[in-house]
């Protein structure tokens, strides 16, 4: 394929992306049909369904895409470092920066409502990256694998919480909050090398 049929491929998925979000942000997923969007994306369902196979499919990759982001966002988090407190704010913050950033989708994704998983697909995204790429500094009774699955899902309650308040307190704000909880569970970690 060459490098105009990619732009164009990737232009038309970005289209119909934007518009899925757009006509969701007025309508629940069930009462949406291809045409719709297709129509709001400007092209047709031929087009659609070259593309896709239904709306859930869609969505999925929209949630990969935006869970891709927030990985990197996490990731952002702690390069450059070789350890880092638990108590750290910045630690956290560029994860609720990214969540802020991206209100709606995070809606969807977090509450799980929409599509089926997607606050596990959100959670197992965080504890892949902290399973491979952090450890923690001090020795604990605790299995790792462990901690780290109480600390993500424990955080999804935290970010439900944040949602259910409409994005209230700042990304700033609720980093802290975080930092403090985790900082009462474990002291820090360590970034394993590469």
């Amino acid at each position: 394929m060459n490098s105009i049929e990619d732009r164009r491929i990737v232009r038309t998925h970005k289209k119909l992306k934007t518009a899925l979000l757009k006509l969701l942000e007025v309508k629940s997923l069930h009462e949406l049909t291809i045409t719709e969007v297709a129509k709001q994306a400007g092209c047709n369902r031929v087009t659609f369904y070259s593309h896709y196979k239904d709306l859930n499919e869609l969505l999925a990759a929209i949630v990969d895409d935006h869970l891709s982001g927030l990985a990197s966002y996490f990731r952002k988090s702690f390069q450059d470092l070789k350890r880092f407190s638990s108590t750290d704010v910045q630690r956290h913050l560029p994860i609720f920066e990214y969540i802020y950033q991206n209100q709606f989708i995070f809606q969807l994704i977090i509450k799980g409502e929409v599509l089926p998983g997607s606050q596990n697909q959100f959670c197992e995204s965080l504890v892949q990256i902290a399973a491979t790429e952090l450890q923690l500094e001090e020795k604990s009774d605790l299995e790792i694998p462990t901690l780290n699955y109480f600390m993500t899902y424990g955080s999804l309650g935290f970010f439900l919480y944040w949602i259910k308040h409409d994005f209230e307190d700042s990304p700033e704000i609720m980093a802290g909050e975080l930092a403090k909880l985790h900082g009462k569970i474990y002291d820090g970690s360590v970034v394993l090398d590469k």
